[in-house]
């Protein structure tokens, strides 16, 4: 269906009057956390320590956030397909919107972070996780980097504060794996104006963007070019996918640009080629690692509960050997991960950074995701292939999260060019 969001982002909770399911209440935080402590337990060798005494404020302010607004009405919103909008000023105030730039931060924070907090975002609900991942590091950090200073004045702010909501269009229904070369929509010059031709696909945000940065190629040059388009623009259309299994609550939807026309003081000027648009790519390809050691943390926890409480032949399942083998298999994956995540966020503080280091973060979590999640929805049987347990949610939203950023595949053809010094890429 065509979008018919509003764009003053008001929703009404349709929570209110409904009994919550098990998996999807607010739960008891200090279940998930250390005894006497405020560390999580699947941080089994305590890397929170790792956060500043600022950042780490910031990143329990995040939990209880996230526990008390986002985990009571997660399944809810993921079965009705929709996005609970009221939590936007929220996150906003926490400062989850453009952390990294000068002119969104709410106080100095690193790489390190910015991970830990798409881990807290991730654990408690993907679909958030990944709104934050399009209007923080996607669509911000493209008018950040892509931006004149006047573009980064007018846009920046507003959508720091939650006020206007970005996405960013480059996939297209042709065109995934091979966007570098395979980008099908164009851009004409006619004076001071731009016309956009052409489709995009699996845009999240979009239904209810304010601006969405469209990357075409220029036919006069052939190199990739960005676009801010606005909302409501002629010729520019966004149409919700319907019928997901996968972070449900992201709103994604299909573009069709037909003869947009877009002034020259909307396009992006720093962006030359597919080179900036891979700058941005590589900022938040390592966040999406973090976000798959969430999915994994979310899972794991809920697993521990379960067990915990679920009785089979007299005894709780977490008595027995084999459940216990399975939750210690599941926290090494995540504690495996947080390590190799905390050190390419610590290089890209460092500047150090490089595109393969990066993919291969975000190629090793996201598999080590996929096992991790389907060993905690075994050990569920049954029950967990229902919301009310609180794993067939992080199943189902981790195979989007394998995909997107690239998916294990092209990130670890990335590496191996690293590796051998030869590229297998077409």
């Amino acid at each position: 269906m065509t979008d018919t969001a509003t764009t003053d982002h008001a929703a009404t909770d349709r929570t209110a009057d409904r009994p919550a399911a098990a998996g999807s209440a607010a739960t008891d935080a200090g279940a998930y956390l250390v005894p006497g402590t405020d560390r999580l337990a699947a941080d089994f060798y305590g890397f929170q320590d790792e956060l500043t005494p600022v950042e780490l404020e910031a990143s329990l302010r995040l939990r209880d956030f996230m526990e008390r607004e986002v985990r009571p009405i997660a399944a809810d919103y993921w079965d009705r397909a929709e996005f609970p909008t009221q939590i936007i000023p929220g996150l906003a105030d926490l400062g989850m919107f453009g952390a990294m730039w000068p002119e969104t931060q709410r106080f100095e924070n690193s790489a390190v972070w910015r991970g830990w907090a798409a881990l807290e975002l991730g654990r408690v609900d993907p679909s958030t996780a990944t709104f934050v991942g399009v209007q923080s590091g996607l669509a911000m950090s493209s008018i950040a980097i892509g931006g004149s200073p006047e573009q980064r004045a007018q846009w920046l702010p507003p959508m720091g504060r939650g006020e206007l909501i970005g996405a960013f269009g480059l996939t297209e229904p042709l065109s995934g794996s091979d966007s570098s070369k395979g980008l099908r929509t164009t851009a004409e010059r006619h004076g001071d104006t731009w016309v956009l031709n052409g489709a995009k696909r699996w845009i999240g945000n979009a239904t209810f963007a304010d601006v969405v940065v469209i990357w075409a190629r220029d036919v006069a040059d052939h190199q990739v070019k960005g676009f801010l388009v606005r909302r409501g623009a002629p010729g520019f259309t966004t149409t919700k996918i319907e019928r997901k299994q996968a972070l449900r609550i992201v709103q994604n939807a299909d573009i069709t640009l037909d003869g947009v026309r877009v002034d020259e003081a909307d396009r992006l000027p720093n962006i030359h080629s597919f080179r900036e648009v891979a700058l941005v790519l590589r900022l938040t390809r390592a966040e999406v690692a973090w976000q798959a050691v969430g999915v994994q943390v979310g899972a794991y926890e809920a697993a521990v509960r379960y067990t915990g409480e679920r009785q089979q032949f007299g005894r709780p399942l977490a008595s027995f050997q084999l459940v216990q083998d399975r939750l210690a298999q599941c926290l090494g994956n995540i504690t495996a991960c947080i390590a190799l995540c905390l050190q390419v966020s610590r290089m890209q503080d460092q500047g150090r950074q490089g595109d393969e280091h990066a993919a291969l973060a975000k190629g090793y979590a996201t598999t080590r995701m996929r096992e991790t999640v389907a060993w905690c929805r075994e050990l569920l049987g049954g029950n967990g292939i229902v919301l009310d347990h609180g794993v067939a949610k992080f199943f189902a939203d981790a195979e989007a999260v394998y995909s997107f950023e690239g998916t294990r595949d092209m990130n670890n053809l990335i590496v191996g060019r690293a590796i051998t010094g030869v590229s297998a890429f077409v």
